[in-house]
């Protein structure tokens, strides 16, 4: 009779094991580990982390989810961007606000400098893109890149570059390189 409860203790935690491991693995889904530097995917990025409304020049305009992507450091700073709905606004402002950006650390983008903080940014023609603070004020303008060779171009959507620590802020196949600032 002992030996029969023993048998069915162990069994019962083992199984149990296995259960929470499952629930465990099954919950983080393909979120990035904890502690790890990643680049997140608009699956990754929820109301939680990014606001559904974000405010610019005197307006607020909904975010397009499916449309987001950013970075998450392994000190859990994050540096996150969505694009935007920018029909309410003015042309001019259109045509360089396309998307929003929100950073917790300071950013270096082309040999250039930007402060932690809420901006507007777009893709410019001619291989121009600009960073605007929230009252459509220029603060960075950068020269961006075409890379023909990216599989499958999305709207938004920022990867990990070929150098450490360094990402790539696509809009389509346009984008521009940005690191954190050491």
């Amino acid at each position: 009779m002992a030996r029969f409860v023993k048998l069915l203790v162990f069994s019962t935690v083992l199984l149990l094991t296995f259960a929470l491991r499952h629930l465990e693995t099954t919950q983080a889904g393909n979120a990035p580990a904890e502690g790890k530097e990643a680049a997140l995917k608009a699956a990754d990025i929820t109301a939680k982390l990014f606001p559904e409304r974000v405010f610019f020049r005197g307006q607020s305009a909904p975010v397009q989810f499916r449309n987001t992507g950013g970075v998450r450091f392994a000190d859990d700073f994050y540096v996150l961007a969505g694009m935007v709905d920018n029909s309410g606004y003015s042309t001019s402002i259109r045509e360089k606000y396309q998307a929003y950006l929100l950073n917790e650390v300071t950013l270096e983008i082309g040999g250039q400098t930007l402060k932690p903080g809420a901006y507007g940014f777009g893709f410019l023609g001619g291989g121009k893109f600009v960073v605007m603070d929230i009252g459509a004020n220029d603060v960075l303008n950068g020269t961006s890149q075409r890379d023909a060779e990216l599989k499958r171009p999305v709207p938004l959507q920022v990867v990990a570059s070929s150098t450490t620590g360094s990402y790539r802020m696509y809009a389509g196949r346009d984008y521009f390189e940005f690191r954190r600032a050491h």
